[in-house]
């Protein structure tokens, strides 16, 4: 499904994209996972949906989030998943 409207919340020292600038990944990395997952499910400790997908680094990146709307989602965190 294509997202339209990713939010990030810059101002916000406790926001997503604190949060995941901590796990060493920045917005425009986690907008082309959630852009172009290669798998999609749930996540098991939040129940929030997730994306996951490889980087061009070849990171693999584990995102997850909430949807707002049929078009547009909130990023809550991003983080590298050793395979």
């Amino acid at each position: 499904m294509p997202w339209y409207d990713i939010f990030w919340n810059y101002e916000d020292p406790d926001g997503n994209v604190a949060h995941i600038s901590e796990n060493g990944l920045t917005p425009e990395e986690v907008d082309s996972i959630l852009m172009d997952p290669e798998e999609t499910g749930i996540s098991r400790t939040s129940g929030r949906p997730i994306a996951v997908g490889c980087l061009p680094d070849g990171r693999y990146i584990c995102v997850v989030y909430e949807v707002i709307d049929e078009h547009a989602l909130y990023p809550v965190t991003a983080f590298e998943i050793r395979r």
